[in-house]
């Protein structure tokens, strides 16, 4: 085993480690919003509301991510015109604008069905209860529903996580130089595949440990305590 080609490899492919946390960062946020206020939308169940939001959850759930990177980045570049009549050009232009737009939205379809679920799973009589205390909608909703739904939501929820982590890497057909865009250029260089993906996998292996592990110990403290005892 070559350990000095490793340690060639190894701190090039780091240096693509920020974009794909960045990646990960701002599009698992953008789309927890977005994936939260469609969650809510669907509660409302009137048709008008809830139609536009099924369709876009179908739509983003049921083709893959790397033709949505494409069709935002090549598909939309098509209208450059009208972008730059309504002062879009600027944005989806950069790859890495689209990119993180691609992933925001789909992260949020699966997300608004997670946390759909999630609420509606909270047992009736809490809210039947709250509602019978004198509260609003709007404080049932934030002071009983919201915090139960999104503790039971933390392990699905952190499946996404992972999900988009490794969503990230297929920035690389835009031109992002992430992780995996920079493992394709060392391999077109050296063609040492087996050394460079392992080195790229080994990457993707320890942000989702940690995120894992950091989920395990969110759910562990908003668990209530006779629940602790029992991990």
């Amino acid at each position: 085993m070559d350990f000095s080609f490793y340690l060639i490899i190894i701190p090039k492919l780091l240096s693509g480690l920020p974009v794909t946390l960045q990646l990960t960062a701002i599009s698992v946020s953008l789309g927890f919003i977005l994936a939260l206020t469609l969650a809510l939308l669907l509660q409302t169940k009137q048709r008008l509301v809830t139609l536009p939001i099924r369709t876009f959850v179908a739509v983003f759930r049921g083709t893959p991510l790397l033709l949505q990177i494409f069709l935002i980045y090549y598909g939309l570049g098509q209208f450059r015109k009208e972008l730059q009549f309504v002062g879009l050009w600027g944005f989806f232009r950069e790859p890495y604008w689209c990119a993180i737009l691609a992933l925001s939205l789909n992260t949020a379809a699966y997300g608004s069905e997670i946390l759909r679920g999630a609420i509606q799973s909270v047992p009736k009589g809490l809210v039947e209860a709250a509602r019978a205390s004198g509260l609003s909608y709007y404080l049932t909703m934030r002071l009983v529903v919201l915090p139960i739904a999104l503790r039971q939501a933390i392990p699905s929820y952190g499946n996404e996580i992972i999900l988009m982590v490794k969503g990230t890497s297929l920035a690389s057909v835009v031109t992002l130089m992430e992780v995996t865009g920079i493992a394709h250029g060392l391999i077109s260089e050296t063609y040492r595949a087996i050394e460079v993906f392992v080195c790229a996998g080994a990457i993707y292996l320890t942000i989702n440990f940690l995120i894992i592990r950091g989920l395990a110990a969110l759910e562990y403290r908003l668990s209530p305590p006779y629940l602790r005892k029992r991990t």
